[in-house]
């Protein structure tokens, strides 16, 4: 198979089960926010935060440099893979130790069991991690992603299943745990074809990929810090209701962005890769990659920021009508965002991913101090609002990046922007002329208007942008 149709393929299959995850998460998360309140998502989510942050330096780049290295040496792989089950053995015991300073930061009680509990994440996750990046070096994308949906149909399915049962937090992190060990389990089955550890560990055989990841974990750790201050603060200054609300807003309104985007860029990055010597084919290649984005979220991100009272209480239910404000400062912060993802691939395709390293410090340097004060005077909303002027600044910064890797850009990149933007403009102008006359939050009145801001846009689309010979050659 040529490079073109296997990574035809591995799209393609990385595609499906990104979809099918989404839509499965939103399923699982529709139907556990009428079972749990919200101080059991803030509980969770401060689980997931410790979880994260430990795993940028279990990783070590370790995955990145296998793959980039084409390793197959046998006592480095091994190397590897017997340090990589002493680190998860390692941060298993460090949550244990640690968790009576979190209970005591986040002044909740309940978060013991969880950490306790959820600490099983790292041996699980370790044993099977080697496999999982030896799977991706072969292009054994069918079969990782086939792992990944039926993993997430178990995990969801048990969530699901215990949190009626009134496990309350703990119901996510069981499902959590089911599913990564299954997945553990089928990674070390499928990996096992192409490599079984041997009775060998020597730190030196693995030198080069630890020089690897060091710059990786900085910036990974900076990336955390950025992308995390808000859950810290909130949950600190907050409490863990006020989290729970916080990252219910943010995962309904950024979902498109984050599920979207990443599947975009990994299709797009190893052909931007081939034209490096040639910084205009980039800046085209970039221009392109922006237009796409743009026309895939504006239409998502304005629908939710207009029908988000109406799709909020017939979906997650009553109890969450007050993240109605804050989603609607959030789909801003991902319309933002989603124009900043294209800035990666250029920088690494150039090689000077150090551009993003420094990109990142001067985002943290302003953030910080942003949203603490914002969250000390004006709570949740403060933190909400913060996020989005530092996503703003971050676009300007990229703005920047780009102009000094490719020279002027600006012009052709608005000229990119104006139609989905006047067609989003134009859809959420008829849904509010919808709402005005008809005043009705049914769920018929719902999925009219759905609908009905889907035709404009896509027929908008149609008829001055794309037609159905080319939406076919794209797909």
């Amino acid at each position: 198979m040529s490079n073109k149709k296997t990574a035809i393929h591995g799209a393609k299959w990385t595609t499906v089960s990104t979809g099918f995850n989404a839509l499965l998460q939103f399923i699982q998360v529709a139907i556990i926010a009428r079972i749990l309140g919200p101080s059991a998502f803030g509980i969770v989510s401060i689980s997931t935060l410790v979880i994260t942050f430990l795993s940028i330096f279990v990783h070590f780049g370790f995955a990145n440099s296998i793959i980039y290295k084409q390793e197959n040496d046998k006592k480095a792989l091994s190397t590897i893979y017997y340090l990589n089950i002493i680190m998860g053995i390692v941060m298993f015991f460090l949550i244990y130790l640690c968790s009576p300073l979190l209970i005591a930061y986040y002044k909740e009680p309940r978060l013991a069991e969880v950490l306790k509990v959820s600490a099983f994440y790292f041996p699980i996750i370790f044993l099977g991690q080697i496999y999982n990046t030896i799977l991706e070096k072969e292009l054994k994308f069918r079969s990782l992603a086939l792992i990944d949906i039926f993993t997430s149909i178990l995990g969801t399915s048990i969530t699901i299943f215990l949190a009626y049962r009134n496990y309350q937090a703990m119901a996510l992190i069981y499902g959590l745990l089911a599913g990564q060990l299954i997945r553990m389990i089928f990674q070390n089955i499928l990996g096992r074809k192409y490599f079984s550890p041997i009775l060998f560990f020597n730190i030196n055989t693995i030198r080069d990929h630890l020089k690897f990841g060091v710059f990786n974990v900085a910036d990974s750790v900076l990336g955390f810090a950025n992308s995390n201050i808000d859950t810290i603060l909130i949950g600190g200054l907050l409490g863990v209701k006020d989290l729970g609300y916080y990252t219910i807003a943010s995962q309904i309104a950024v979902y498109p962005v984050v599920r979207i985007c990443p599947i975009i860029i990994q299709v797009c990055y190893p052909i931007m890769a081939k034209m490096k010597d040639s910084l205009d084919a980039l800046k085209s290649a970039y221009l392109q990659i922006v237009e796409l984005i743009s026309f895939c979220i504006i239409p998502l991100t304005a629908g939710l920021f207009i029908m988000a009272a109406y799709v909020i209480p017939l979906i997650y239910g009553p109890g969450w009508l007050v993240t109605i404000p804050l989603i609607k400062i959030f789909v801003f912060m991902g319309l933002v965002a989603s124009l900043i993802y294209p800035i990666s691939p250029m920088v690494y395709s150039v090689g000077k991913p150090n551009l993003l390293f420094y990109s990142n410090v001067l985002t943290f340097a302003i953030k910080f101090p942003l949203v603490f004060v914002l969250a000390k005077y004006y709570g949740i909303m403060g933190v909400a609002v913060g996020f989005l002027i530092s996503t703003v600044i971050s676009l300007f910064q990229s703005y920047y990046l780009i102009n000094y890797i490719v020279g002027p850009f600006f012009k052709p990149y608005i000229k990119n922007l104006i139609k989905p933007l006047a067609f989003g403009l134009i859809m959420v102008a008829v849904l509010l002329i919808y709402q005005h006359f008809i005043n009705n939050m049914g769920i018929i009145s719902t999925i009219i208007q759905i609908a009905l801001g889907g035709a404009i846009y896509i027929g908008l689309t149609f008829r001055y942008k794309i037609s159905f010979a080319g939406l076919r050659k794209l797909l």
